[in-house]
């Protein structure tokens, strides 16, 4: 049960961190844009903040007050490492799955 709820504890606050990192938050003003670094981040909290997204609608996954070419790279390199990642954990278990049976 202790195990339980230190799971739970930490989902919880990680949800928060994640949470209080989206993007279209009002973090960033015309003159303070997000830049590649927060474009990185925003991609890779991007499936977190589409569901954050339907329990608070203020909340964006996408940064309006970006940089510009330099955002939407950092953004979309770290969607695509991320979800390809995951396909790669996924095809990987696949695979020792066959060999095992």
């Amino acid at each position: 049960m202790e195990m339980t709820k230190r799971t739970w504890l930490l989902v919880g606050l990680l949800a928060i961190v994640l949470a209080a990192c989206a993007p279209g938050s009002d973090a960033f003003a015309p003159d303070d844009r997000a830049n590649f670094f927060h474009g990185v981040w925003h991609g890779w909290i991007a499936p977190f903040t589409l569901i954050w997204q339907i329990f608070n609608s203020d909340i964006r996954v996408y940064e309006p007050n970006n940089t510009g070419w330099w955002y939407d790279f950092g953004f979309y390199i770290a969607v695509i490492s991320g979800f390809g990642s995951l396909a790669l954990s996924r095809r990987k278990q696949r695979t020792q799955r066959r060999k095992a049976g």
